[in-house]
C-alpha cells in the first residue's frame, strides 16, 4: 500500500536561518585566523536586534558588528518597511571563555587521541532516492526556495518577494518505497503589501504556478522527477491569505531550531544536536558529518539502497562508545548489520582529531553550510576573504562539503562487495 511522506526546508531570510548564518560567518572569521579556535555561538534575532552569546577561546578576535551586518545585507534586510534593517539593528554580544574543565579534558598530549568536545549521540543517514542520495522531498523543498531567492535578487519577477519563505513538500511512496508522485506543494512567501485594487493572493498563487515552478522544474529536476508533478499535485500557497509581516518582525529566530531542515527532512533519525556557531571539535557537528560521508559512501557503493548510521560520543574520550548499523532489509550482500557496523569502525578512524583532518573541518567553510541544508550539498571549491577586529584580510582557498565526497566507493566495495 502507498504512503505519503513530508519534509520542509525554509529560506535564507526565516529568523532561524538567520540566526544560523550569523553564527556561522561569526566562526569562519575564527577558523580563518585562528585554525585552533574553540568557538560556541548562538544567535537571536527579533525585531530591530540581534543577540550573540557563547563561548570563545581564540588568539584573535573579530568584528562581530560589522559580521552581523554583512550578512543581513547579504540576505536582503536592506529596507526600512521590513522593522528590521541591516544597518540600523541593534547588536548586543555577551561572550565569554570556554570552560577549562571541559578544555582540559579535550586537549591531550598526542593529538591524535584528542577527546570529543562534548557528549552526544549523531546519525547520518542516505537513501538511493535522489542524485544527492537525500530524501526526494526535502531536496525538493530546497530546491524550490532556492530558485524563489534566485527570482527576488534578480528583481525581474515577482518584485513583490520578501526574504522570508518557507516551503514543504509531500511525496507519495508505494509499498517498496518508490516516490510516484508528488501529492502536495506547501510555499509561504513573505511580500510586499499589495495595492487595494489587486487582489494579492490570486496573484501570488498565479504566479508560483506559472513562473517559481517552471523554472524550478527547469533548473533542477530530470526529466524522471518532471513526471512525478501531475495535474492531481496539489497547491497551497500562502494558506494563510496574506504574509506581510515576516522575518525577525514576525518571529524570533534562533541558532540551531532548524535542525531537521539542516538533515534529512524528518526521515532516518537526529540525535538533537545542533550544527551552527560551532567548531569541529563539538562532535554533534563534525561526527554528523562523519556518519553522513559513510553512509553516502555506503548507499553510492551500491551495498544497500538506504542505511541509517548512529555513532555516540563521550566527552573528553577519543573513540566512540559505539556504533550502529540498520541497512532497513535493502542491504545487497548476506551479513547482518552489526557485521557492516564492526567493519565500519575498521575502515574509518571515528576519532575526533582523525574526523577533522579527514574532513579538513577546521577551515572556515560553515556560513556555507548555514541555509538549504548541510547534507546532500555538492563538493566544491571556492576563494573568500576574511577580516580580523582591526580589519586585517586573509584570503583562504576552501573545499566545501568534504563530508558529501564518493571518495570511499573503492574501499568500501573491496571489503564487502568481494569478501562476503
Amino acid at each position: 500500500m502507498s504512503y505519503l511522506f513530508t519534509s520542509e526546508s525554509v529560506s535564507e531570510g526565516h529568523p532561524d536561518k538567520i540566526s544560523d548564518q550569523i553564527s556561522d560567518g561569526i566562526l569562519d572569521n575564527f577558523l580563518a585566523f585562528d585554525p585552533n579556535s574553540k568557538v560556541a555561538l548562538e544567535t537571536m534575532v527579533t525585531t530591530g536586534q540581534v543577540i550573540v552569546s557563547g563561548e570563545v577561546n581564540s588568539k584573535i578576535w573579530v568584528n562581530i558588528h560589522k559580521i552581523c551586518r554583512n550578512i543581513l545585507k547579504k540576505i536582503g534586510y536592506t529596507k526600512n518597511e521590513y522593522n528590521f534593517h541591516a544597518n540600523s539593528c541593534g547588536v548586543l554580544t555577551s561572550i565569554h571563555g570556554q570552560s577549562l574543565d571541559l578544555l582540559n579534558g579535550i586537549e591531550k598530549r598526542n593529538k591524535k587521541n584528542r577527546g570529543a568536545g562534548d557528549q552526544c549521540i549523531v546519525f547520518g543517514y542516505a537513501v538511493k532516492e535522489s542524485k544527492n542520495y537525500i530524501p526526494l522531498s526535502l531536496e525538493i523543498s530546497h530546491n524550490l526556495l532556492k530558485e524563489l531567492s534566485n527570482i527576488r535578487n534578480e528583481g525581474n519577477q515577482m518584485k513583490y518577494l520578501r526574504p522570508d519563505a518557507k516551503s514543504q513538500v509531500t511525496i507519495e511512496y508505494s509499498n517498496k518505497d518508490i516516490p510516484i508522485h508528488v501529492h502536495a506543494i506547501v510555499i509561504s512567501i513573505q511580500h510586499d503589501d499589495f495595492d487595494t485594487s489587486i487582489n494579492m493572493n490570486k496573484k501570488i498563487v498565479k504566479d508560483i504556478k506559472n513562473i517559481l515552478i517552471p523554472r524550478f522544474k527547469n533548473n533542477f529536476l530530470s526529466k524522471k522527477n518532471k513526471n512525478l508533478f501531475t495535474e492531481r499535485t496539489k497547491y497551497y500557497i500562502n494558506s494563510t491569505g496574506r504574509f506581510v509581516i515576516g522575518g525577525p518582525n514576525g518571529d524570533t529566530g534562533l541558532t540551531g531550531r532548524k535542525i531537521i531542515v539542516d538533515t534529512y527532512g524528518g526521515r532516518g533519525a537526529h540525535g538533537g544536536g545542533a550544527f551552527s556557531g560551532k567548531d569541529p571539535s563539538k562532535m554533534d557537528r563534525s561526527g554528523a558529518y562523519e556518519a553522513r560521508h559513510i553512509a553516502k559512501n555506503i548507499v553510492a557503493s551500491g551495498l544497500s539502497d538506504e542505511v541509517l548510521l548512529q555513532i555516540s560520543y563521550i566527552a573528553g574520550v577519543d573513540y566512540p562508545i559505539n556504533v550502529f548499523v540498520n541497512t532497513y532489509g535493502k542491504s545487497k550482500i548476506n551479513i547482518k548489520d552489526e557485521i557492516v557496523a564492526h567493519n565500519i569502525n575498521k575502515l574509518f578512524d571515528l576519532r575526533p582529531f582523525s574526523i577533522e583532518k579527514r574532513l579538513n573541518l577546521r577551515q572556515p567553510i560553515y556560513e556555507e553550510t548555514s541555509v538549504y541544508g548541510h547534507m546532500g550539498r555538492t563538493p566544491k571549491k571556492i576563494s573568500k576573504y576574511f577580516f580580523d577586529i582591526m580589519g586585517n584580510s586573509i584570503r583562504k582557498d576552501l573545499e566545501l562539503f568534504t563530508w558529501e565526497k564518493l571518495d570511499y566507493l573503492s574501499v568500501i566495495k573491496d571489503v564487502f562487495l568481494k569478501k562476503f
